[in-house]
């Protein structure tokens, strides 16, 4: 399978940001079916956003 750029639309700050044919590879290659909803910037926000919070499966019920 051949894989080419792709250009997104971040869901959370509306930026362009370039899906890469070797990021979609490796999204392949895990079994990922889903392209990213958000920018590298965004995503690393919301992960920094998410640690420390009990937002995990079970966890602060």
């Amino acid at each position: 399978m051949s894989f080419e750029d792709k250009s997104i639309r971040c869901s959370d700050c509306s930026t362009t940001f370039t899906f890469t044919a070797s990021e979609q590879k490796f999204y392949a290659e895990k079994g990922f079916t889903n392209e990213p909803k958000r920018c590298p910037a965004c995503r690393r926000a919301r992960k920094q956003q998410g640690e420390g919070s009990q937002r995990s499966y079970g966890q602060g019920r």
